[in-house]
């Protein structure tokens, strides 16, 4: 009886939501009459080429046959650092209205804490998993959060009714310890409660079986449910089972160059960069493969080849899913979105003074033999990151399309077939699309919506949301950009970039190698008025004289360090102040004693 009562009472629920929508939230030409369930994946750090489906050369089966029944976006862009992504990915407010401008490892100790600084959701910003939870949905999430840390700041606390989530900006995908110096421990939460990790875990496995497990938890229920999966894949530690690694033995001994060359050819035969574009200038300081030593060049190749066999891996775990939807009959009428936080990560944590050691004490090692399994360290590095951005400039941290131009997927019920949307689209838009898809009426409530819903985009009527001439801003740490229409406005600061603003078009030229600012003068005065109209709307605050956003790490995590161990510090001082004072009374008493 009791069943039938909440079915019953779901049903109702539904049906209010549906009603109170009106004719605007009517169903998408070809979707169901039910609401759809919504399952999305969102990649930590993939390249524009990562997958199969965007020119790759990762096993990808699953996430490919999404995109063949699907639209396959080829012009959308995140943030090129993970919180802000992750913040306008599930709210569609823009980074620095939603709190989460930037991320904790960055940020300058004259940002922390003012408005839109706090580094986590502040109050008015609604997650679309509140939106679906108040809507009649049933809400999961499992995997990586980095939304806030502490009471209220869960995913708990924001619309998610099941959750399993790191706290963290990352940790190893084999054992419950941290990936940095930064972090003192890995920090799991199970519905807002600290949580152990299983003796058995790897992470793209167990964020999988967790979630079957919520959706499974309630299997009388009929209500559509909203599924958040947020691999570690294939963020720092690059782990991966050997037997996924050994698929890609020997792939990569050609080097970044060849790799590069290969994926932008790839991606250009897929139609996912024009047949006349020119492939972006190499990073900075960019190492040649033959100048390499040996040893090193097979550590770098093998790292390759665990990142291959990571993706690999993380889809096989995709493929059980949809598999078990298609077992208890949900798969088709069930949304999927797969995309990236940001582009590929080019950090080589070796090179940072210390990390040797803090390695040495954590229980990781750098080894050929082993390298991905469980105990090693591996991070592909900023050339070969660069190679899997398809061409594009630079990587993630910065807003070059290199660091901001991530494949992305939609494949469901009311979404074309087979098709390709090549105009630009946000992180900011997935969110709204997300709530039509499911015919939640939009709300006035609260901190207001800046994306645009990608309905008509996904029905093949439209390549695009935005008209040519509407702007689109985004800042993270000094990195900045203004999308308008085709035109991108940018600049990026040092290390890797020279802080001069520079303007592209990125649709014909998405390697960013031909700068328009002198030869479409109007133009790039118009965007420059209209990005300094977003950082006065958006409350964008200027960086520090000097800021170096990779500096600005290794001076955050000694501080955060230091603030760890000063107790320890400060004891250790009061029990040496204390043992020569007694060493001193000693000598002044034997003194006397002889006089």
């Amino acid at each position: 009886m009791g069943a039938n009562w909440r079915g019953l009472a779901a049903a109702l629920a539904v049906l209010a939501v549906a009603s109170s929508a009106g004719a605007q939230n009517d169903p998408p030409a070809g979707a169901s009459a039910e609401r759809p369930n919504i399952v999305l994946i969102l990649i930590d750090d993939a390249g524009f080429t990562d997958l199969g489906a965007y020119g790759g050369e990762a096993r990808t089966a699953n996430i490919d046959a999404l995109a063949q029944r699907g639209v396959r976006f080829s012009n959308y862009h995140s943030s090129p650092l993970c919180s802000p992504s992750r913040a306008m990915l599930l709210t569609g407010v823009d980074n620095h209205r939603t709190g989460v401008a930037t991320i904790g490892e960055v940020i300058p100790p004259s940002q922390r804490g003012q408005p839109g600084y706090s580094l986590h959701l502040e109050p008015g910003v609604t997650t679309v998993a509140s939106r679906l939870q108040a809507s009649g949905y049933r809400t999961y999430m499992t995997g990586k959060w980095h939304l806030g840390d502490g009471p209220g700041q869960l995913p708990n606390s924001h619309g998610f009714d099941r959750s399993f989530a790191l706290e963290a900006s990352g940790a190893d995908n084999w054992e419950q310890k941290p990936y940095m110096p930064y972090y003192a421990h890995a920090d799991w939460y199970e519905d807002g409660a600290p949580a152990t990790l299983p003796s058995d875990f790897y992470s793209s496995r167990f964020l999988v079986d967790q979630m079957i497990d919520y959706i499974d938890s309630e299997g009388s229920d009929a209500r559509p449910f909203f599924a958040y999966v947020a691999f570690q894949a294939v963020h720092i530690p690059v782990q991966a089972p050997r037997e996924d690694t050994a698929r890609y033995r020997g792939r990569y001994d050609q080097g970044w160059t060849a790799l590069r060359e290969q994926r932008f050819r790839r991606a250009q035969e897929l139609g996912l960069i024009p047949s006349e574009a020119t492939m972006g200038a190499a990073p900075p300081n960019a190492r040649d493969w033959q100048d390499v030593e040996p040893g090193e060049r097979a550590l770098l190749a093998r790292s390759m080849e665990v990142h291959a066999g990571m993706l690999d891996s993380m889809d096989q775990n995709i493929g059980r899913l949809i598999a078990h939807l298609q077992e208890i009959g949900e798969l088709e009428n069930t949304v999927f979105v797969v995309t990236s936080d940001n582009g590929p990560e080019p950090s080589n944590p070796l090179a940072a003074r210390g990390f040797e050691q803090w390695m040495h004490l954590n229980g990781y090692t750098r080894e050929l033999d082993n390298l991905g399994e469980r105990g090693s360290m591996v991070a592909i590095g900023p050339e070969f990151a660069n190679a899997t951005a398809g061409g594009g400039a630079l990587f993630k941290f910065y807003t070059t399309e290199g660091g901001t131009r991530v494949p992305m997927i939609i494949a469901g019920p009311g979404v074309g077939a087979g098709l390709r949307a090549d105009g630009f689209a946000y992180v900011t838009d997935i969110a709204p699309t997300l709530l039509e898809l499911a015919r939640v009426a939009p709300t006035l409530d609260g901190v207001p919506v800046t994306g645009r819903s990608l309905s008509a985009v996904l029905r093949g009527e439209a390549q695009s949301a935005y008209g040519p001439e509407e702007p689109v801003g985004l800042e993270v740490s000094g990195n900045a950009a203004l999308f308008r229409g085709d035109f991108k406005l940018v600049i990026n600061q040092r290390p890797n970039g020279d802080g001069q603003w520079r303007l592209y078009n990125v649709r014909l030229d998405p390697g960013e190698t031909r700068d328009l600012s002198t030869a479409m003068p109007d133009l790039f005065a118009q965007m420059q008025r209209e990005y300094e109209a977003y950082v006065q709307e958006m409350g964008v605050l200027a960086m520090p004289e000097g800021y170096n956003i990779h500096g600005q790490i290794e001076t955050n995590t000694y501080a955060r360090q230091f603030t760890r161990y000063m107790p320890f510090l400060i004891g250790g001082a009061v029990v040496l102040i204390g043992l020569l004072g007694w060493l001193v009374w000693l000598f002044t008493r034997k003194r006397r004693a002889k006089a």
